[in-house]
């Protein structure tokens, strides 16, 4: 809320300083601890409007029974931690693990057609009867969006809205019972506060949450310039997986999807059954049968998972993106490797979301 202070900025000054408090209160040791700091920004953070403004939001959240995500809390969503402009601050109402083993948002115009529709109900059908326990993350607009949610609400899969705006009104409005009905089986994430309006250049950073939070982006239909590419181009940025349904040549709101298969910046997809399995996502495994094997006496590694502890016995303690860089393993495989290393007491995430090998 301090003017002319960002995302990264904040998190620099956290870091440095030890904690948000003592950014405050020892302001005017920004300096020595943290040389390259400027004066404008130590005299910008004497602002007590800010601090005024930030107890407002707090009154809101907790009357709201909001949660109020830190970067460094445990229920902040990892995936995000790994993306250089995460938010400092999310606000989520709602009962979805930002953390699940697997995750995935679906995106495309708000021009939706009957293909696309159809494709969101058989996709999201399959993939329950493939992976369970998948999160599915969408901005809750008009389209694909919404038809996402509603079916993945059908099929009892969790799905989260990624809001544009403060979580005191819902946009658009005709999406409130969709909305109330996700805090059930998912729920409803911002950065924004309260009494922020859907203004145009907050979808486009709703997007970088949308990609960063997640395992893999599906773009289902698309023109030639809409938010869904720019959540694909998001997506490539991040490591991330994207994907895109093909449609028929010279149809408007295929163009797009198309275009991101033939430029190779979205594997072409066809099926749930062919998503689990570029994803690499193993689902023979029950969270019962992980239980079992953490509580193993001797734990199995395999060659990947070695290669990871070999890594981390090397270099220290490590963050996932610089992991899949060492180990040359793609961000979702090196998800759901960490998790399964977690589970069998081989290693633990620190907070600033570093991976830690345990003795």
């Amino acid at each position: 809320m301090v003017p002319g202070i960002g995302h990264i900025g904040a998190k620099h000054l956290i870091d440095g300083m030890g904690n948000a408090v003592d950014v405050f209160r020892l302001r005017k040791e920004i300096q020595e601890r943290i040389p390259e700091v400027s004066q404008r920004v130590i005299e910008a953070l004497d602002c007590p409007q800010a601090v005024f403004r930030a107890e407002q939001e707090y009154e809101f959240i907790r009357k709201n029974r909001i949660s109020c995500l830190s970067f460094y809390d445990e229920a902040y969503p990892s995936r995000l931690r790994e993306c250089e402009d995460a938010p400092v601050v999310l606000f989520f109402k709602g009962n979805a693990d930002l953390n699940s083993l697997h995750i995935l948002n679906m995106v495309g115009t708000r021009n939706a057609t009957d293909y696309g529709t159809q494709i969101c109900a058989s996709f999201l059908r399959d993939l329950k009867a493939l992976c369970p326990d998948v999160l599915v993350v969408s901005g809750l607009a008009y389209g694909i969006d919404i038809h996402a949610h509603r079916e993945a609400l059908a099929n009892e899969l969790p799905t989260v809205g990624v809001l544009a705006h403060g979580l005191d009104r819902i946009y658009p409005h005709v999406h409130r019972k969709t909305a109330v009905d996700m805090l059930e089986k998912g729920g409803l994430l911002t950065e924004f506060l309260s009494g922020t309006n859907p203004d145009r250049h907050n979808f486009i950073s709703r997007n970088r949450i949308v990609a960063g939070m997640c395992d893999a982006t599906i773009v289902i239909e698309s023109a030639e310039k809409g938010g869904s590419l720019i959540t694909a181009e998001l997506a490539e940025g991040y490591h991330r997986d994207c994907f895109a349904f093909p449609g028929r040549m010279g149809d408007e709101y295929s163009k797009g999807c198309n275009r991101l298969i033939r430029d190779n910046k979205a594997s072409l997809l066809l099926s749930a059954e062919d998503f689990v399995q570029a994803m690499g996502w193993n689902m023979q495994t029950t969270l019962s049968e992980k239980v079992s094997v953490q509580r193993s006496l001797f734990i199995e590694l395999s060659e990947e998972e070695q290669k990871i502890v070999a890594i981390l016995e090397k270099l220290g303690n490590l963050q996932i993106n610089s992991l899949v860089v060492e180990a040359d393993i793609p961000v979702n495989k090196m998800t759901a490797i960490l998790f399964e290393l977690e589970m069998k007491g081989v290693i633990r995430v620190l907070a600033g979301g570093m991976y830690q090998l345990l003795n």
